[in-house]
């Protein structure tokens, strides 16, 4: 068979393509695997609410840990 190499130069250039970016048109909506699921959601916009409060607070803490 024949095969195709690609350099690191083109597959660099090709990140940057506006076709890279974006999903395909006909994937499937799957909670959590394609899509960030219910709970994530929550769970991240919790963490950005009280992100806020700390620093609103005047605490701010040398690490931020996610549990």
């Amino acid at each position: 068979g024949t095969r195709i190499i690609y350099d690191r130069k083109f597959l660099m250039e090709c990140r940057n393509s506006p076709l890279a970016k974006t999903p395909p048109s006909d994937l499937p909506d799957i909670p959590g695997v394609t899509s960030p699921s219910v709970e994530e959601l929550k769970i991240e916009n919790n963490h950005v609410q009280n992100c806020e409060e700390k620093v609103s607070a005047g605490e701010e803490e040398q690490f931020d840990m996610d549990i």
